[in-house]
């Protein structure tokens, strides 16, 4: 990575590991992925794990650190959040980076009902018309787990804030000033534009919009592009593993 020196780079390498459990290799907990790890279906996020602290997987982390170096970097200005943070290990790792960097003025936001995905509401979003998201348990990891999780890699401190809520009730009026990433993991339309219409006007030019679901969730890929069509956005959607995709902010939208 650009500008890293031989311990910032050890340092969250071995975050990174940790975070996604490729080290002590835990088994899926989900019907799917064969019962056994596999570190291909890992490496892309494809399984639930059952002890990783994330199941983005090794490429969506990767490009998360991609992205979070180039704004600072490139002194693009803003906090981080995440809507959508599961066990935490996204956030965990946006954390992770900036002590790596010793930045000291940015804040990780951690915004999530802490016990859920929403019950669909299909006649304010068709799009979400027969969504199950709400009844799948392993979803449902409440704040204090998360905190505990934060606290094992002694990244527990003020630089941390938990926005606990539905997103049409916590991000409208959190008390967030800029963005420098804006990390999209809701599933659902109705998470997606929310997250999209509460926050992407507090994107600094130059910033990234990422959106974990995008390849796998039909609603959330049509949010997305609801939401691009509405604000006339072009920037370009770029590919990060065949599920997750980011864009960069351009200087007009």
């Amino acid at each position: 990575m650009l500008g890293e020196t031989v311990s910032q780079s050890l340092y969250l390498d071995l975050i990174q590991k940790c975070i996604t459990n490729t080290i002590y290799e835990d088994p899926p907990q989900d019907n799917w992925s064969g019962g056994k790890y596999n570190s291909k279906i890992r490496d892309c996020g494809l399984d639930w794990p059952s002890k990783a602290h994330t199941m983005i997987g090794n490429k969506r982390m990767t490009n998360l650190r991609r992205l979070t170096e180039n704004v600072i970097t490139h002194n693009i200005p803003g906090d981080l959040i995440e809507t959508g943070v599961w066990r935490g290990g996204a956030c965990i790792y946006m954390r992770a980076i900036l002590k790596a960097y010793g930045i000291t003025d940015r804040v990780v936001w951690c915004a999530d009902s802490f016990e859920g995905l929403p019950e669909p509401d299909p006649d304010l979003y068709p799009q979400d018309g027969g969504d199950t998201h709400h009844t799948y348990e392993p979803l449902k990891i409440s704040l204090e787990e998360v905190k505990s999780n934060f606290a094992k890699y002694d990244l527990l401190d003020e630089q941390v804030k938990f926005l606990k809520g539905w997103f049409k009730d916590t991000l409208p009026d959190a008390s967030i000033e800029q963005l420098s990433i804006l990390r999209l993991d809701g599933d659902m339309y109705q998470s997606t534009t929310e997250g999209l219409i509460y926050l992407y006007d507090k994107l600094s030019s130059g910033g990234y919009v990422i959106v974990d679901d995008y390849g796998a969730v039909r609603g959330c890929r049509a949010a997305v592009h609801d939401f691009r069509k509405h604000r006339n956005i072009t920037s370009p959607i770029q590919n990060i593993d065949g599920v997750g995709v980011y864009w960069q902010k351009s200087s007009v939208k």
